[in-house]
């Protein structure tokens, strides 16, 4: 009798050492404020980090993971935060998308998810080159991820920063996916890694995708990304909206009014 009280003591302990390291529920880092919210800064393998606290956590944790630009067009995420969602940030835009981002979201998403317990499913939020950076990450880990709301995104690096389209481009960042994807120029032209010609692991766990963008984007061209990941990811029979803005340009992003987004990503992210 006593040898079995004294293991259950001890798994007791043991699960009660393990709740407070996998569900620690004071973030670390600088304390600041962000829209009305609490807001944290601190650094994973020296990279800048944020999340912000809403004030009534919802069900299951849930965060929203935004991919480059901070702060930029942040009606979505404030509308989260009132429904009960975490937000948070991992400066890299730096990385586009390449080998090394992917490693670094992944120690990120660690941290969150493992040392602070929050959903193992966040939804991922990129603008811009920051789709690409969501679009990158959520292909690698298919099952980690509810849904994506990307707004005028870079599906394919060929079209920018490389240019090879319709758009502008940009030499210098295409000089700096060269180095980063370690490409030739040759290479990089056939390279097969870009969202819009790998989107069979997302497709199998028919993770729903939303993007918004305009139609007249002479920077990240619609029908070179947004148009073109949709009409393969609907024939791969997996889910996908898109909110086309007429006479739009690559800005602004997102909408005045974010209702559609936040339903969205509410209803995938609460089943």
């Amino acid at each position: 009798m006593k040898s079995s009280l004294s293991m259950i003591l001890n798994f007791v302990s043991l699960f009660c050492s393990l709740s407070l390291v996998v569900f620690a529920t004071e973030f670390s880092g600088k304390k600041g404020e962000w829209h009305g919210f609490e807001s944290y800064e601190f650094e994973v393998g020296q990279r800048p980090c944020r999340v912000v606290v809403p004030k009534s956590v919802a069900e299951g944790k849930p965060w929203v993971w935004r991919a480059v630009f901070w702060g930029h067009e942040p009606q979505t995420e404030i509308a989260l935060l009132n429904k009960g969602y975490y937000v948070a940030f991992v400066s890299c835009s730096d990385l586009l998308a390449s080998p090394q981002h992917l490693k670094e979201r992944d120690e990120f998403y660690h941290v969150l998810t493992e040392h602070y317990g929050l959903s193992k499913k966040p939804v991922l939020l990129g603008m811009s080159r920051g789709g690409l950076c969501s679009l990158r990450w959520a292909i690698a880990n298919p099952k980690k991820v509810s849904c994506l709301y990307i707004d005028a995104p870079v599906c394919d690096f060929k079209s920018w920063p490389g240019g090879r389209g319709k758009g502008k481009g940009s030499a210098g960042d295409w000089q700096q996916v060269l180095k980063l994807y370690n490409l030739s120029e040759e290479e990089a032209l056939k390279f097969n890694g870009n969202p819009i010609d790998s989107l069979k692991p997302l497709a199998e766990q028919k993770v729903p995708i939303l993007s918004v963008c305009g139609d007249s984007d002479d920077v990240v061209p619609y029908e070179e990304n947004t148009e073109l990941l949709a009409e393969r990811y609907k024939k791969l029979n997996a889910p996908i909206e898109v909110i086309l803005k007429p006479g739009i340009g690559h800005h602004p992003h997102s909408l005045k009014d974010p209702t559609p987004i936040v339903d969205f990503i509410l209803k995938n992210t609460t089943k």
